[in-house]
């Protein structure tokens, strides 16, 4: 895809994050729409190598969704991808349905790990790209964190780890959308500075812009053919909410659901960017 066609991408991902959530009733919009370009960058500007064709194939790359309420935009992702149909996306949250509030990979395939519980994530991830380097096999790993997700203990030991085990097969991106469920990190229990973070754990870091597809796929693709002896943190810059004016920057919509009124204004807005 062309920068144009990649920008329509995730925008077409953000119409689906909050047509689904509003048709759920309950959901996770603000960090959903903060990694919609993320997600696009890693599944449709080349940087991953997947087939929805064949979800477990040998050799391709993994993702791993740690901040799982984001599913919402996992699931346009992969939907988009052709893991399945798009009109199942409005089976978000109901009785029975494949499409959890938090990714179930026993059910939907593309989704490599079951998230939800924060700080795990990194965790999986840093194993999965131990044990493809024990044997011997091609991939990289990817893992999207949330900044609010850092402040739990588990990824520093994670962090720990992967450096120790030199893991240049993993790649962490933070969504670093300065919000979590209680208001800003930097009032709830601040992570101060996350890159020099990562880099005093021995990780190799690199700061863009979460909105800016282009360098996202620079950014990430570059991390992917680094390889080398060090895990890569690609700390992204995002707005929680993106793409929808009266949710942009506003931690009151972590998680919740759009009633029909502030459906139809959002849809609008996101209509208006495409033309």
């Amino acid at each position: 895809m062309d920068s144009t066609q990649l920008a329509s991408a995730a925008n077409e991902m953000r119409v689906d994050i909050v047509s689904m959530i509003a048709e759920a009733g309950s959901g996770h919009p603000g960090g959903s729409l903060s990694c919609a370009d993320i997600l696009t960058a890693l599944y449709f500007g080349g940087v991953m190598n997947h087939n929805p064709e064949d979800p477990h194939m040998e050799g391709r790359d993994w993702f791993f969704l740690a901040k799982g309420h984001a599913a919402p935009a996992l699931y346009a992702a992969l939907s988009a991808a052709g893991y399945f149909p798009r009109e199942e996306l409005k089976t978000l949250r109901k009785l029975g349905t494949r499409l959890q509030g938090h990714p179930d990979s026993n059910q939907v395939p593309g989704v490599e790990v079951s998230t939800g519980s924060l700080g795990q994530g990194l965790s999986i991830a840093a194993g999965t790209a131990a044990g493809l380097t024990l044997d011997g096999k091609q991939g990289c790993v990817f893992a999207l964190l949330g900044d609010g997700e850092c402040e739990e203990g588990q990824v520093w030991e994670a962090a720990m780890f992967a450096a120790h085990k030199q893991l240049g097969n993993l790649v962490a991106i933070v969504d670093n959308n300065g919000l979590q469920i209680d208001g800003k990190i930097t009032d709830v229990c601040s992570p101060e500075d996350l890159g020099a973070k990562f880099e005093a754990f021995g990780w190799e870091v690199t700061h863009v812009d979460g909105h800016d597809i282009g360098a996202l796929v620079e950014v990430l693709g570059g991390a992917k053919a680094a390889g080398g002896s060090k895990p890569h943190a690609v700390i992204a810059r995002t707005v929680k909410g993106k793409g929808v004016s009266f949710m942009e920057n506003q931690a009151g919509w972590h998680g919740k659901a759009p009633n029909a009124e502030q459906l139809q204004t959002a849809l609008a807005e996101l209509q208006a960017a495409c033309a």
